[in-house]
């Protein structure tokens, strides 16, 4: 049996390389609260803070269309009796969608969840862990 070792494998009509075809595109994992901050990633070039609880991820490479896939948890110091909450929601007065997505970025809306006291509120989260999913331009 042959073994093929590569370090990247690029998919027909991507510009980007990945290390396989069928992983994340592009993930990050960042501290959303005060200074916001990316603790690690891969193809996201910089996030922009819009305001409370809504965050703009910027790729380094696009994709090629806006129908890909974003997954999104992560965590919060909010003290609550159920324990800390992420969710991301539609704005607090239903005027906005819940993700926003365009080749070149993904606009996210956290708040916490409306079990809390603070009643489906937008908020900055600690944790924000977020993976998009689909092909490369």
């Amino acid at each position: 049996m042959s073994t093929l070792t590569v370090t990247n494998i690029k998919a027909t009509g991507e510009t980007a390389s990945r290390a396989v075809s069928g992983v994340a595109a592009a993930w990050c994992d960042f501290n959303g609260t005060g200074t916001l901050s990316i603790r690690d990633s891969l193809n996201i070039s910089s996030i922009t803070d819009n305001g409370t609880g809504n965050y703009a991820l910027n790729y380094s490479s696009s994709f090629s269309t806006a129908n890909y896939a974003v997954l999104c948890s992560g965590v919060s110091e909010y003290n609550h009796s159920r324990g800390p909450t992420f969710q991301l929601q539609v704005a607090v007065d239903g005027s906005q969608d819940l993700i926003s997505k365009a080749t070149s970025n993904t606009t996210l809306y956290s708040g916490i969840g409306a079990s809390s006291s603070a009643n489906g509120s937008s908020y900055d989260h600690k944790g924000n862990y977020v993976a998009s999913l689909g092909d490369l331009a």
